[in-house]
């Protein structure tokens, strides 16, 4: 088999090594407020360069909301945060109507909502109702509001990071699955570990503020989303992605056992589309211009935990997503090639 990467087109490769340049750049600033979490950031960039949105889950006090504020303010992008609670309206993110008596006439005036920001914090999704949900989510997939009989264009690039608290789940409306299919990703934000939290304590409790700098404008995140969808994928790599997906199904040709006694609905069509398409992306800031089966792996957990279901059988023996995740891996076979 011919393991010969395909020609890429020349102004891609020209332009890998300035996105590379660019992410080092982004890293540079965040890490002078963000201790560790390199992992998350680079995830967030990837779904930020290919127009995709993210759900971050993990427990409080982690930087959650620092990092998405931080990210908005060296990416030059406007930037709105939305705390939803149970009593939430959709038109308190979207927008509502108001009576202008503006020169002696009256007449109705739309107010535009929060959601009308270029990064959009949704803080703490799950605790707000289905309705409300389903208006954010709207926007994020037509990347327009509809209100009073007119549409409303969202500035470009529109980037949404919803956050969930996996602790406190009295009271919430969890999104249900073809809701949460709309986010690209779901990033897991852990623990530090021992020294960098030292840091984190050291730095948070100092008299010394770190100042930011801009790194990107929106027009160079948008020419890097037209870019990321021309990168090379070989066949057989965009293959190995399909099976993996494939695999997570109950009932299709691979029908392994594990997912035969602890999946209860496997990843569709999405899934696949976003292992190609932040495989891409991951292959762009890291400076190459074909994607890899090791971008494919690397990108297995946070595209697809959200998107498998485990039955009744897997909750109770506490098997989780990721570690089903973890068996697909090592259960699909690798390309004969090796890419």
């Amino acid at each position: 088999m011919d393991t010969t990467t395909p020609t890429p087109p020349s102004h891609i490769a020209a332009v890998a090594d300035q996105v590379a340049l660019g992410r080092a750049r982004i890293l540079a600033e965040i890490r002078k407020v963000i201790v560790g979490q390199d992992e998350v950031i680079d995830q967030v960039l990837m779904a930020l360069f290919t127009g995709g949105h993210c759900l971050i889950t993990g427990v409080p006090g982690l930087a959650k909301t620092l990092l998405i504020k931080t990210v908005a303010q060296i990416l030059d992008l406007s930037f709105k945060r939305i705390q939803f609670t149970p009593d939430l309206m959709p038109a308190d993110i979207t927008g509502t109507e108001v009576l202008d008596e503006a020169g002696g006439h009256r007449s109705l005036r739309f107010v535009k909502g929060p959601i009308f920001a270029q990064i959009l914090l949704a803080d703490e999704i799950n605790r707000t109702p289905p309705k409300t949900q389903a208006a954010l989510l709207e926007a994020m997939q037509e990347y327009h509001v509809t209100a009073s009989g007119r549409t409303f264009a969202l500035d470009q690039p529109f980037f949404v990071l919803a956050t969930q608290n996996p602790i406190e789940l009295e009271g919430t409306y969890p999104l249900p699955e073809a809701q949460l299919d709309r986010f690209m990703f779901n990033i897991v934000m852990t623990y530090l570990a021992e020294d960098e939290e030292v840091r984190v304590v050291t730095q948070t409790t100092g008299a010394t503020t770190p100042t930011l700098s801009r790194v990107m404008s929106g027009t160079d995140i948008l020419e890097i989303q037209s870019l990321v969808r021309e990168v090379v994928v070989a066949e057989e790599v965009a293959r190995y992605a399909v099976r993996l997906v494939d695999a997570s199904r109950p009932g299709r040709q691979s029908d392994l056992q594990f997912v035969r006694e602890w999946v209860k609905w496997g990843a569709g069509l999405r899934a696949s589309q976003s292992l190609i398409l932040a495989g891409k992306a991951r292959a762009l800031i890291h400076g190459r211009y074909h994607v890899s089966v090791a971008d494919i792996q690397a990108l297995a957990r946070p595209v697809l935990r959200h998107r498998i279901i485990p039955n009744f059988y897997a909750e109770s023996e506490r098997i989780t997503p990721d570690n089903l995740i973890e068996r697909l891996l090592e259960a699909v076979p690798l390309p004969r090639s090796g890419m």
